[in-house]
C-alpha cells in the first residue's frame, strides 16, 4: 500500500511539474509592440536572460543601433545558439542601446520570431522602445527588414554567436 502511495504521489508530481513547465515555456506574446515590451520587461524581464553567445556586456555598437550595446536572448535562442542551430520560432534577442557615453540607455531593440508572422522578414518581428518602454516602431519597420535582409543566408541576424 505504501509503495503504491508513493509512485501514485511520484507519478501526479511529474504530471504536474511537465504540464506546469510545458505551458509555462509556451507562452509568448502575440506580434503587438505593447504586448512583446510587456512580455520583455514583465513577464520574462530580459534583464533575466542570458548575453548572446561572444557579446557578453557592454560592446561598441554600429548605427543605426547605439554607439554601445548588450544583446540579450531568451532561452530558446540561447539553446539554438549554443547548439550550433538556426533560431527558432519563439527566439527572442534584445538589443540595449547606449549612447557614445556609455551610461544612456537610448533605445531597447527586439527581435522577436515567430511562425508565419512576416515570410517576407524572416518571420521576425522588430520593435524599437525608448528606455520607458515608449513603442517608437514594432512590426514589420521598414527600415528593419531592408537592413537586416542582407543577412538572409544567416537568419536575418547580424551577430553570429560564438559558441564557447
Amino acid at each position: 500500500m505504501k509503495v503504491s502511495f508513493v509512485l501514485v504521489f511520484a507519478f501526479l508530481t511529474a504530471v504536474t511539474f511537465t504540464t506546469t513547465f510545458s505551458k509555462a515555456a509556451e507562452v509568448l506574446p502575440p506580434a503587438d509592440g505593447a504586448k512583446v515590451w510587456s512580455h520583455i520587461s514583465k513577464a520574462n524581464p530580459y534583464l533575466g536572460w542570458g548575453f548572446w553567445p561572444g557579446y557578453y556586456g557592454l560592446k561598441p555598437g554600429k548605427s543605426p543601433h547605439g554607439a554601445y550595446v548588450k544583446v540579450y536572448a531568451n532561452g530558446i535562442a540561447l539553446k539554438a545558439a549554443r547548439e550550433g542551430k538556426p533560431l527558432p520560432n519563439g527566439s527572442i534577442l534584445v538589443k540595449e542601446n547606449y549612447g557614445k557615453d556609455q551610461k544612456t540607455l537610448m533605445a531597447v531593440t527586439p527581435m522577436y520570431k515567430i511562425n508565419g508572422y512576416n515570410p517576407e522578414g524572416g518571420d521576425w518581428f522588430w520593435g524599437k522602445y525608448g528606455p520607458d518602454g515608449t513603442v517608437q516602431a514594432a512590426g514589420k519597420p521598414k527600415g528593419c527588414i531592408e537592413c537586416h535582409s542582407v543577412q538572409k543566408d544567416k537568419g536575418w541576424v547580424f551577430l553570429q554567436p560564438e559558441v564557447e
